[in-house]
């Protein structure tokens, strides 16, 4: 039915719904990529193949699906070591809102280190390179340019790598051998076995924001739609941090707090 016959109906791309006939604020159907959600989804689709069904309007592949499982379970937690998470803390052990929480890390963690925007340019160096190594290798071995106009400044190491790692991480390898077994290909297993050249010609190991930036890419999203999932998988962790923190106490926060006498006594010596 179109909108122009039923002034009521909302429909988008994405979601196609009628309202209840006594009440024209709330859904009687709802359907995403043809699929009935509540009559048909529930119950029976997982998490991920809602967000693929989302993001790519038809429902995943059993491969596809295993991926992205995979990939937001590695996602789900950054850790106290990543920035985002950090800023969620401190939100959380400050007595912020559970929404301010969510966006601290939102805004930590769009950035162009282990951000969702160093996702989406590794992602536009897998749409501009493929599978094909001396591309890589010649992409690599350049130094990143700047986008005039651009509210983000020049990237400072090429993106989906680590520039502070000196060997790559335990949970990268981990990530890339699980994701690369998972999922439909080329780029995973591509990446898994051309690892160490990249490496070099990048002069830093590769980093998660890479792996994901390969298996988002793999699942057939555009590096937009992968630099937004990024933002999203990341946020469980931060939002268990920010609530573990405002149970604890800033003075068991875990990152070293400075008392007033501590710093009585520093101004003093």
């Amino acid at each position: 039915m179109s909108t122009a016959a039923n002034p009521n109906a909302i429909h988008t791309h994405i979601w196609n719904e009628s309202p209840e006939p006594d009440n024209a604020f709330a859904a009687r159907t709802a359907y995403c990529g043809g699929y009935d959600v509540y009559g048909e989804l529930l119950g029976r689709a997982r998490w991920v193949d809602m967000l693929y069904l989302l993001f790519r309007g038809e429902a995943p592949s059993v491969a596809q699906a295993d991926l992205l499982e995979a990939l937001a379970v590695a996602l789900a937690n950054p850790g106290p070591r990543d920035a985002s998470v950090h800023a969620a803390m401190s939100g959380g052990v400050g007595g912020s809102t559970a929404a301010s929480c969510l966006m601290a890390a939102l805004a930590v963690g769009a950035g162009q280190l282990a951000g969702g925007r160093e996702v989406f340019l590794a992602m536009q160096a897998w749409v501009a390179c493929s599978t094909d190594l001396s591309a890589w290798q010649q992409r690599l071995a350049t130094a990143p340019a700047g986008n005039a106009g651009s509210a983000w400044p020049t990237p400072e190491h090429p993106p989906g790598f680590d520039p502070h790692g000196v060997s790559t991480a335990t949970p990268v390898r981990q990530t890339l051998a699980c994701c690369a077994r998972l999922g439909p290909g080329p780029c995973l297993p591509w990446l898994a076995a051309q690892r160490p050249l990249l490496e070099v010609a990048a002069g830093c190991p590769l980093a998660l924001a890479g792996v994901a930036a390969a298996a988002f890419t793999d699942l057939g999203l555009t590096p937009e739609q992968g630099e937004m999932l990024h933002l999203l998988l990341r946020l469980p962790g931060a939002a268990a941090h920010a609530l573990e923190q405002r149970q604890q106490g800033y003075k068991q926060f875990p990152f070293g707090s400075v008392t007033l006498e501590d710093a009585s006594r520093e101004a003093a010596s």
